[in-house]
């Protein structure tokens, strides 16, 4: 069942031809309010996302400027337009005042990869949830969130994407940013945005029909591997939570290597498909410190960069209460309870590649001696203040063949080699790559180079080089310099 993408069927918008599913529309109004999406004053397209329109059959030389503004800033054509019900716990506290405030799912479309994908807004207006609120975004926070998503695509990690930004005219007022400040509506695409509070908001209402109902839907969509699973004796709904922590626990595990703390882990901020989105007061760590908070308000750092994998097993927890409705507790118990043999395995891997040691290239490495060159890093790390992501960097910089012949020359012409070289701890690190670097033959030494420069980007938007970009945004409307930082992220 397909609904109609367009009140004007024959649009000559590619977005508008788009074969819309209304997938998560099927499930009814126990789910959603349909809204309006705001009006604004002006309509500037300042990002649009090119690198993704083919994953929807469309060219991009066949999508001019006007049909992104006309879809995703005028929002011509597309009805319905759905703000999603949720709850949520926020720094631990439950809050049943939740749900889209400040955005709607525009629609889902199937891509040439076969999956299901939502365009949803942020920015687009008031709805039933906007608790007093003006339901807008201001033209930062799209920056920032067109910049985290490619950021951390480019990483590795497994993240929503931003489809386009438009710039909206309006004056907002915010008590973050010097106001008044500008506005704009961004779409974001992902799997889904039926989140953990989606669930958590219908245990709220004692409706276990409706979890049950939504529960199916979410297998049978997006994970429709599991269907057939009742055939070996184990209901598909244990093994959706079993692969939900397991999707989790990975994605913490990229956040950790990346060096990324999301600032705002509530329970409506992780999705059900284990996908990490919505990107508020994120920060990427400046160096290694566990208790490095992204958001100013997070007064006593709840949800600190190291905090992030105790909180996300913790949400998973929580998730139980409202799947106990289908699930057996026991079961699921027994499932989370192998979340950080995940993680760290997830996490020693992401590192082992940042240092270079791929699956392929570290086969023949003893997995003991991985791990202890990984931690041995996380140690130089967090005991001398340097860049974090300079480290890796340098690393990828300056990679040598010579590294696998003389301990000594290891990020020997590199600003921290040169400062911190003879201290023991780099003595020891620097000692323990070469010794697994010589275990290497030469033709896959000179596959590590390649590797590492698509691992370990050269600049990463730390919170100065997001300023960098936005100063003259500010002070000349000099959108140059964000474009050219987007492309040094896009490799």
């Amino acid at each position: 069942m397909n609904q109609s993408p367009s009140s004007e069927p024959n649009s000559p918008n590619p977005f508008l031809n788009l074969n819309y599913e209304p997938s998560f529309e099927s499930l009814g109004n126990d789910y959603y309010d349909e809204v309006t999406a705001a009006e604004f004053p002006l309509h500037i397209l300042r990002w649009r996302n090119d690198a993704l329109l083919p994953l929807f059959g469309l060219n991009p030389r066949d999508v001019s400027d006007t049909d992104f503004i006309n879809a995703f800033g005028k929002f011509v054509g597309r009805k319905p337009l759905l703000a999603m019900r949720y709850h949520g716990y926020q720094f631990g506290v439950y809050n049943p005042q939740l749900g889209d405030g400040r955005g709607f799912l525009y629609g889902q479309v199937r891509g040439k990869d076969g999956e299901l994908y939502d365009f949803g807004t942020k920015g687009s207006g008031r709805t039933p949830y906007s608790r007093g609120g003006d339901g807008m975004l201001t033209l930062k926070g799209g920056v920032r969130e067109v910049l985290a998503a490619e950021m951390l695509h480019r990483m590795g990690v497994r993240t929503s994407r931003c489809l386009s930004m438009v710039e909206t005219g309006l004056e907002l007022w915010r008590g973050d940013e010097p106001s008044p400040t500008r506005s704009s509506v961004m779409v974001r695409m992902n799997r889904s945005h039926i989140r953990f509070g989606t669930f958590e908001r219908l245990h709220f209402l004692q409706r276990p029909d409706l979890i049950k109902k939504l529960l199916d839907h979410v297998i049978d969509v997006y994970y429709p591997h599991l269907l057939d699973v009742e055939d070996s004796g184990e209901s598909k709904y244990i093994q959706f939570y079993r692969e939900l922590v397991q999707r989790v626990a990975q994605l913490v595990g990229q956040w950790m290597a990346a060096g990324f703390c999301h600032g705002v882990l509530n329970t409506d901020n992780m999705s059900i498909t284990g996908e990490s989105f919505d990107y508020g007061p994120y920060a990427f760590i400046p160096n290694y410190n566990p208790q490095f908070t992204a958001a100013y308000f997070d007064e006593y750092g709840r949800y600190c960069y190291g905090n992030q994998p105790a909180i996300c097993k913790l949400n998973l927890e929580l998730l139980q209460k409202p799947l106990s409705a289908v699930i057996s507790t026991s079961e699921m118990e027994a499932s989370l309870a192998k979340f950080e043999a995940v993680y760290f395995q997830e996490y020693r891997q992401q590192l082992s590649q940042k240092l270079g040691f791929t699956s392929t290239i570290d086969s023949s490495i003893p997995r003991e001696e991985i791990n202890e060159l990984c931690q041995t890093t996380i140690r130089f790390l967090k005991t001398y203040p340097v860049s974090y992501h300079d480290f890796f960097a340098d690393i990828a910089r300056g990679f040598s063949e010579k590294w696998q012949n003389d301990a000594n020359s290891i990020l020997a012409d590199s600003e921290i080699g040169q400062s911190l070289g003879a201290s023991e701890l780099f003595v020891q690190w620097s000692g323990l790559y070469h010794r697994l670097l010589t275990r290497l033959d030469r033709n896959t030494i000179q596959q590590i180079p390649v590797h590492l420069k698509k691992i370990n980007p050269q600049i990463v938007i730390t919170r100065p080089v997001i300023e960098s970009i936005w100063e003259p945004i500010v002070i000349d409307d000099n959108w140059q310099p964000f474009y050219d930082l987007i492309q040094k992220i896009q490799y």
